[in-house]
């Protein structure tokens, strides 16, 4: 069976939030004890098998110190080179 488009973002997702942990430096166990979590659950979370919401995304990246605009615009960029015919639902409903 083939991945829904929507895994194979959310996996674009969780690869950046690993890139940018270890770019900083920042282990599993860190990052969990920054945000009251277990290195488990956060590596339940890196791994897919616990999906973040919206409010626990925006938390843990700003622990490490980036901007959730910034990440969020790399991120849309990520999604866009994986498939540059893919466009947001606002744009094509905005022509």
């Amino acid at each position: 069976m083939e991945k829904s488009k929507f895994s194979e973002e959310y996996e674009l997702l969780l690869e950046l939030l690993r890139t940018v942990r270890k770019q900083g430096g920042v282990t599993q166990v860190e990052i969990a004890q920054r945000l009251g979590w277990t290195q488990s659950a956060v590596s339940k979370c890196e791994r897919g098998e616990r999906r973040l919401d919206a409010i626990e995304l925006r938390r843990w990246v700003l622990e490490l110190g980036l901007s959730f605009p910034e990440f969020l615009a790399e991120f849309e960029v990520l999604v866009a080179a994986k498939d540059p015919t893919s466009e947001h639902p606002d744009q094509s409903a905005k022509k």
